[in-house]
């Protein structure tokens, strides 16, 4: 199932993407708050059976919101593919190269993300997001994919200059309005196990300039649930963002950052395309 978090002249509601077109449901407290039902064990299973009795909606009427904001931690993981570890002059690490993400900088499909008027080195990631739906510890890895509710496509805007002014990266990765997040939630149901194997891109005002695919991650969504839970408790909600392959801007020359007017597209096969106008401060 595919399932969003949508509002539609000013009502919060859920959408469900079926066979026969997206229907939504508006102002239904008991299914609005997609982070609750996740949390809760619950699952998409409520929100989509309560939007596919709803009404059919154009797509193109509804606003999307980033579909969870209230993750328990945003887990990011650097240097995931060998050709951006590469790029970015970095050894191939032995052990997940992990950061945070806050959800304060999250936005939906369709936001704007915010160049901010003090730097012009904003860049573009493509990231696929495994979202956790049954927390655990000491994750054994025959187990690990079990524990996953969903999959979507991120956007990993970063402010190089910030992001490099020190060896822990969190500042550059957390301005507001950088975080981009959807359209959909994906059931693993409906996806190749640990949703590998699928291409993923970036394409900059129609441009490609990232183009590699999900298998080719250094550790795999398996591999990092079963590393990470070893080291911390994984609780439902928590959002693993899954590291970038080669193509960023920062590692081009010359250099390639976005800015005001332009537009990002983030797609990645069978999980959703994600597209953000860039808009200055």
């Amino acid at each position: 199932m595919r399932v969003a978090r949508v509002s539609k002249n000013g009502q919060v509601g859920i959408a469900v993407k079926t066979e026969g077109g997206v229907k939504a449901v508006f102002g239904n407290a008991a299914v609005n708050d997609l982070d609750a039902l996740i949390a809760s064990g619950a699952g998409l299973t409520k929100a989509a059976e309560a939007a596919a009795a709803g009404e059919a909606v154009d797509e193109a009427s509804l606003v999307f919101l980033p579909p969870l904001v209230r993750a328990p931690k945003i887990i990011c993981l650097g240097l995931n593919y060998k050709d951006h570890a590469a790029e970015s002059g970095m050894a191939i690490p032995e052990f997940p190269t992990v950061f945070a993400r806050f959800n304060s900088s999250l936005i939906g499909h369709g936001a704007p993300i915010i160049k901010p008027s003090f730097s012009d080195q904003l860049d573009y990631e493509a990231e696929l997001v495994a979202v956790i739906g049954k927390g655990g510890k000491n994750i054994g890895k025959e187990q690990a994919l079990d524990h996953v509710a969903a999959y979507s496509v991120f956007n990993d805007g970063s402010i190089r200059d910030y992001q490099l002014k020190t060896p822990q990266w969190t500042v550059g990765k957390n301005f507001d309005d950088t975080g981009a997040f959807g359209p959909w939630l994906v059931t693993p149901d409906e996806l190749p196990a640990g949703a590998s194997g699928l291409k993923i891109e970036a394409r900059l005002n129609g441009q490609t300039v990232q183009s590699s695919n999900t298998e080719q991650m250094i550790f795999p969504v398996i591999d990092t649930i079963a590393l990470l839970s070893r080291c911390f408790t994984l609780e439902a909600g928590d959002l693993l963002v899954m590291g970038t392959p080669s193509g960023v801007g920062v590692a081009r020359s010359p250099q390639l950052f976005m800015k005001d007017g332009d537009t990002i597209e983030i797609e990645i096969e069978k999980v959703g395309l994600l597209v953000n106008p860039i808009k200055a401060a």
